[in-house]
């Protein structure tokens, strides 16, 4: 479809909303929009960005009068295929982001857009968390937790959404705004919605005088189920308004929208301890699961044969495994959790008892140790990323979900790995929910072709008639989406079917919302509209668009976001393939700006990834191959003239804050037009003055380490030019400490490479990289002292420079903060703190791990000390900040509104470019953090 911004439904869209701008029609908007987390891809029409619960109904009308379906999308972590539409697909992730907490913590309303991690992140400081526990918290949000029934890896069926959710604010198709949990609610759906509410009572009837309905209801409930409408709702409450609410739980999108929801939380618990037992085989570790779930054991985690032979190749594989001669083992990663120290010294001790009569290949030992423990959480959550990420190119990772009676689980692993041999499903693990009878098994092909889908095909019409044999569950916690849509009435039988077509009919009369999800009459439509991943590049090609790196992204609500960027350049890809060549044009027109331009290529997403990608490589190896030779040339005489590029650029900036910023800006403004606003910085009037030479003396005595001051300083002062600044302010804490420092005698033309490595000019890269690593060598005497760094991303930048050193000597970088940590904080007298302060981590420190001693130093210097529950890369990425100062700013809003909420008394961070970023945002003077601890031990 071409982009047209014309028609009579994107009119319609646009009198529906404040803003027409809102309203998505561009080509890249809509292919960058197509994919979720599934296997399949629809193209919308058009991508709407909706801000509160009135824009939604006026939505649903301008849908309902265009008869053009309407599709919401949120976090795009669904596995199914319910998210995808060729209608209008609604974005609710950019809004509706608020959380109150009720009830000191024992309630919470929240909005749809909100992530589970940022929940559960505000509910921790009351000592609570939400039931659900999807793996894919870091991303997934409210919205889809509702829509999809999630549960996780402890809530089991007692803490799902379902039993948890206490009310929601829904808006249905008619545009009706119910609040379930108002005391008017039914009473208020009745007179609105008069046939939808004498219809769910009479439904309700229908139901609880049918004992093979209320007898098929209560098994398929008693388990896991995310297969076809809550219908159990319909024997749980009376009050249709409460039906309703329930109903919506698991409905995938398809009988409202969820405007917000109050849910009863559940009690974090503190103290865990985790064990990895092996066992013989899988029926071995199915037997054991009765005595394990008497015990009190949280978690019990199933991997199977290969699963452990998959993991025994992960770099940090846990001891157990490490050196087993797999055959036919299976594995159950065992968690206890508890409220205190003493109760969870009981369930441990209880645990290994029972561990020591259940004839273990191998015996059991548990560990409350983080360390520990993360290596064999990450033997069972990286088993995805490993068979994901390992899978031929062009192939599609399509990941499954099955719930069956525990006691069948055994056989029912046998019976599927026998069918993956008879299908040649190579590589497909078997892991899951053990405890609840649930596990999920991955298929990776190309489902291209007609002898790939009937392979799939067939494969499925078996593995449906197993699980239904042995009385399960065709969805677990996935939702059923397009994939299982067409089993919904084998599952349910003619009866309950018929039931869950009227609930639609009552509530979507028009079959607009979210149609062919959940229920479809098309018995191939699993076949259909399958995603296909052409290359596009090695550095990517394993992305399963998960969306995991999406909250963390600082482009995500302005441009592209890394997801988006990979999925594009695959439409390219595809588009070129297909001959569809003004498609392609029209995509990589727009993917300059939006996937290149505006990448702050911090690689956060990286930090995200379950198969480890750092989209950042991807765009800097984009920008090199678009680099001019003029560019190139201007980089590479960079390289040789270092020190001459920085002390002129401080030099401007200093000369530029003498005159009125007006005057500056119009010259600016003109030479960003005619050159380019990804060539011309734009100048603002709270950058600082330049800096000074970093350069010193030899020292008299014995170095004790080699410190590299980041050339940023040069370029840009203090915040305040009454300050130090960090390389003073260092060099002070470290004659305190007696620590001698050595800087290399040519810092002033050296840098740790980063400038060249983010805008992909290799050759001044390699150029500068070469002239760092000789004086290193040299200050340090072929690596006998170590390295520290005043800024964080130049930290990085300087590791990176060392990894690529060929020489035998390998040479050592520790950033200030950790150095400070470990060798000043201890020899400092006592002094006077701060009374707050507001940190923000930057996206190099995150990267390296280095944010313990970041908080470490940081409560050196203020009594309290906030990280603001919205921090997020600055976006300020060196020079982008200035190149594009709209990615900071969009990429700053929700902090730096917390920031200036907080009116803490003072402001710091670790990196000069990220001060500059949130100085900017917040307007507050942000420092680097050892120049405030300098000020607060500075003798009088």
């Amino acid at each position: 479809m071409p982009t047209s911004t014309a028609t009579p439904l994107v009119s319609a869209l646009q009198q529906a909303v404040t803003d027409p701008a809102r309203v998505l029609t561009r080509d890249i908007d809509r292919h960058a929009n197509a994919h979720d987390a599934s296997h399949f891809l629809l193209v919308p029409q058009a991508v709407v960005v909706a801000s509160d619960a009135h824009e939604m109904g006026q939505l649903l009308a301008a849908s309902a009068a265009q008869g053009v379906p309407l599709t919401f999308r949120s976090g795009g972590t669904s596995l199914s295929g319910q998210a995808l539409t060729d209608g209008v697909l609604v974005d609710v992730r950019r809004n509706f982001k608020k959380i109150e907490v009720l009830d000191g913590g024992a309630r919470v309303r929240v909005q749809p857009g909100v992530t589970v991690r940022a929940l559960n992140n505000r509910l921790a400081r009351y000592g609570r968390k939400l039931g659900p526990d999807p793996a894919s918290e870091i991303a997934c949000t409210i919205g889809g937790v509702i829509a999809n029934n999630s549960s996780g890896m402890a809530c089991g069926t007692s803490d799902n959404t379902y039993r948890t959710l206490e009310s929601v604010t829904v808006v249905l198709p008619s545009g009706t705004v119910i609040d379930t949990g108002a005391a008017d609610a039914d009473e208020r759906l009745r007179a609105l919605e008069p046939a939808l509410h004498a219809g769910l009572v009479r439904l309700r009837q229908r139901v609880c005088g049918d004992p093979a309905s209320v007898a098929t209801i209560r098994h398929q409930f008693s388990m896991k189920n995310t297969m076809g409408y809550g219908v159990n709702s319909l024997l749980d409450f009376e009050r249709p308004a409460d039906i309703l609410a329930h109903l919506i739980v698991g409905s995938e999108g398809t009988l409202g929208f969820v405007a917000e929801a109050v849910f009863r939380t559940v009690a974090k618990l503190a103290h865990v301890t985790t064990s990895l037992m092996i066992f013989d085989d899988l029926e071995a570790a199915n037997a054991a699961l009765p005595a394990l779930v008497s015990t009190g054991a949280a978690t019990l985690e199933l991997m199977d044969a290969l699963s452990l032979k998959v993991g025994q190749s992960l770099p940090d594989a846990p001891p157990i495994i490490a050196g087993l001669a797999v055959r036919a083992h299976a594995a159950l990663l065992v968690e206890y959790h508890a409220d205190s120290p003493e109760l969870l010294t009981d369930l441990q001790a209880t645990g290994e008892t029972l561990a020591g009569s259940l004839g273990l290949s191998s015996p059991a030992h548990f560990s409350a140790d983080a360390a520990a423990r993360a290596q064999m959480w990450h033997l069972r959550k990286g088993l995805y990323a490993a068979v994901a990420g390992a899978r031929p190119q062009g192939t599609t990772a399509l990941l499954e979900d099955v719930v069956v009676p525990v006691p069948a689980l055994g056989r029912t692993c046998i019976e599927l790995i026998s069918l993956f041999d008879k299908y040649a499903y190579r590589d497909s693990v078997i892991f899951g929910h053990a405890k609840d009878g649930n596990i999920h098994f991955m298929l990776t092909d190309s489902f291209a072709g007609s002898a790939s889908l009937d392979r799939y095909r067939d494969f499925t019409e078996d593995m449906v008639s197993l699980v239904l044999g042995e009385g399960g569950s065709l969805k677990a916690e996935h939702g059923t989406g397009r994939v299982m849509a067409p089993y919904v009435r084998r599952q349910y039988g003619d009866e309950l079917y018929d039931v869950m077509r009227q609930i639609k009919l009552l509530c979507d009369p028009a079959g607009l919302l979210n149609p062919g999800v959940l229920m479809n009459d098309d018995a191939e439509v699993h076949l259909r509209n399958i995603k296909s991943t052409p290359p596009v590049a090695e550095l990517v090609d394993r992305c399963v668009s998960c969306g995991y790196c999406e909250p963390v992204c600082p482009s995500r609500e302005i441009t592209l976001t890394p997801r988006q960027r990979i999925v594009t350049l695959r439409a390219i890809e595809q588009a070129r393939l297909d001959g569809d060549t003004a498609l392609a044009a029209s995509l990589t027109k727009d993917y300059d700006y939006n996937a290149v331009q505006t990448c702050a290529v911090d690689g956060m997403c990286q930090t995200a990834c379950p198969v480890n990608i750092d989209t950042g490589l991807l765009v800097k190896s984009l920008r090199a191959a678009d680099a001019t030779a003029v560019a190139g040339a201007v980089w590479n005489a960079a390289a040789t003239s270092w020190g001459t590029v920085t002390r002129g650029a401080g030099l401007a900036l200093s000369v530029v804050q003498k005159v009125p910023t007006p005057l500056v800006l119009g010259p600016n403004k003109l030479a960003r037009a005619v050159l380019g606003a990804d060539t011309v910085p734009l100048y603002s009037g709270e950058l600082p003055a330049g800096g000074v030479s970093r350069a010193r003396k030899r020292p008299p005595a014995a170095a004790s380490v080699v410190y590299f001051p980041a050339c940023v300083s040069t370029m840009f002062g203090p915040a305040d030019a009454a300050t130090p600044g960090v390389q003073l302010s260092f060099e002070e804490l470290c004659e305190r400490a007696n620590i001698t420092l050595l800087v290399p005698p040519a810092i002033d033309s050296l840098c740790c490479g980063t400038p060249w490595a983010s805008k992909g000019m290799a050759a001044g890269q390699a150029s500068m990289r070469a002239r760092t690593l000789a004086a290193l060598h040299a200050a340090t005497n072929n690596g006998d002292l170590t390295i520290i760094c005043d800024a964080s991303s130049c930290t990085e930048g300087l590791r990176q420079t060392i990894e690529s050193d060929t020489s035998e000597n390998r040479l050592t970088v520790m950033d200030a903060l950790e150095f400070a940590a470990l060798n000043i904080l201890p020899s400092l007298p006592a002094y006077a703190k701060l009374d707050s302060l507001a940190l923000h981590p930057t996206c190099s420190s995150t990267r390296m791990g280095i944010n313990d001693a970041l908080q470490t130093v940081a409560s050196a210097v203020a009594d309290r000390v906030d990280v603001p529950e919205g921090w997020g890369c600055c976006g300020f990425a060196g020079d982008r900040g200035m190149l594009h100062p709209e990615l900071t700013a969009s990429a700053t809003r929700v902090q730096a509104a917390e920031v200036v909420a907080l009116g803490a008394t003072a402001h710091a961070s670790c990196n000069r470019t990220c001060e500059l970023g949130m100085t900017r945002a917040t307007e507050e003077p942000y420092r680097h953090i050892l120049e405030l601890l300098a000020d607060q031990t500075r003798p009088a």
